[in-house]
């Protein structure tokens, strides 16, 4: 017994100082001296403070700090009424760079206009309208020859350039993602090209495209990601310990102020997980980006994009979520983990539809509330 009791105050001692910096979860009233638990708090409690995935400790969900105080709805409606005041371009996202291929067509909707996307001999990307207009055969079922589209139809070939009443549209691959402009649906004074966040360049970076589609408008995509509040409540098994820590208010604010601040830990399994202080901002009207600004990862960011598909066939308008998650590191791992992208961009999609099947039930709500 007398050779016990070092021990004993010891794991006593131990067991404080996670109190103090974990919460009473692990008061050593609840604690055996050599059961699992406690050996896992023993390792947390000497876990190194440099090292990217700590040990945290939280409440219970509905122990958790309500957040509705904090984000009244006039709030997240000034953002978004910033965000639809910035210009576009007329540029809307149409897919993943990767989908975009020189062996075959690729089609989508976006606006209710038909359109075909596909690539040259030479990698450049070539978007015009979807339909062959020789008697509106879908060009999405075209096959690729010679980098033009040969219709299954009657034969028409196009090449990318005009030909009869089918016209190209501005096209532009970012490396990621492809857009596509359309004067017509935009009704903005056109530029050159869209507007791009700035991305991670010297580190090495996996990127990855997720893509869902939703029965709302682009502005509920958008009011949904410009509400950091509801991260723990409703994401609680990828997000723990969420805490804004800078929100804009009213209209006018200046574009260096316009983001919302926010310590986050994203969660990778139990109480583990990699804290980070994170910042949200809107480049222009349908794009969020979450970026990484402290914590591990710098420079890391996720790109929501909301697409407006048009109508479905109940009349209600759908819309496409397409997100990029562009992860970087200088970390000399992380360079080797970048030479498996193929298989590790799988998970990254997962990750994102898991969240955003959530998150579009809220854009979903949204709309259904707004529209009556």
């Amino acid at each position: 017994m007398v050779r016990l009791l070092p021990r004993f105050y010891r794991d006593k001692r131990e067991c404080a100082r996670w109190a103090a910096e974990f919460g009473d979860v692990a008061s050593p009233m609840r604690i055996g001296h050599d059961g699992p638990m406690n050996v896992s708090r023993r390792i947390a409690a000497r876990w190194p403070r440099r090292w990217p995935v700590q040990p945290f400790a939280e409440p219970r969900w509905a122990k958790q700090e309500p957040t509705y105080r904090d984000c009244p709805p006039a709030l997240i409606e000034a953002a978004g009424k910033r965000a639809s005041a910035r210009p576009s371009g007329n540029w809307f996202v149409v897919a993943a760079g990767r989908e975009v291929r020189a062996d075959r067509p690729f089609g989508v909707t976006v606006g209710g206009r038909e359109l075909v996307a596909w690539r040259g001999p030479e990698g450049d990307v070539r978007i015009g309208p979807g339909a062959c207009p020789h008697l509106g055969a879908p060009l999405a079922d075209a096959r690729v020859d010679a980098g033009g589209l040969v219709c299954r139809w009657h034969g028409l070939r196009i090449d990318g350039s005009r030909c009869g009443t089918w016209s190209p549209v501005p096209a532009h691959d970012d490396g990621v993602l492809v857009w596509a402009r359309l004067d017509s649906l935009g009704g903005e004074q056109p530029t050159d090209a869209p507007v791009v966040p700035a991305r991670p360049a010297d580190a090495a970076r996996i990127d990855a495209v997720a893509t869902l589609t939703g029965t709302c408008e682009p502005e509920d995509v958008v009011a949904n990601r410009l509400d950091p509040w509801h991260g723990a409540w409703f994401h609680p098994y990828s997000f723990s310990r969420l805490r804004v820590l800078e929100a804009p208010q009213g209209i006018d604010v200046p574009d260096s102020e316009d983001r919302f601040l926010v310590e986050v830990t994203f969660r990778l399994a139990g109480r583990w997980g990699v804290p980070v202080l994170a910042e949200f901002t809107c480049p222009e009207p349908r794009t969020v980006v979450m970026r990484i600004v402290e914590g591990e990862g710098v420079g890391s960011l996720v790109e929501t994009h909301a697409t407006p598909l048009g109508p479905g066939p109940d009349g209600r308008p759908r819309t496409a979520v397409i997100e990029a998650t562009i992860a970087a590191s200088e970390r000399p791992g992380f360079a080797v983990a970048a030479k498996l992208a193929p298989a590790i961009r799988p998970l990254m999609r997962h990750t994102a539809a898991r969240l955003w099947r959530d998150d579009l039930a809220y854009a979903e709500r949204r709309y259904a509330l707004r529209s009556g």
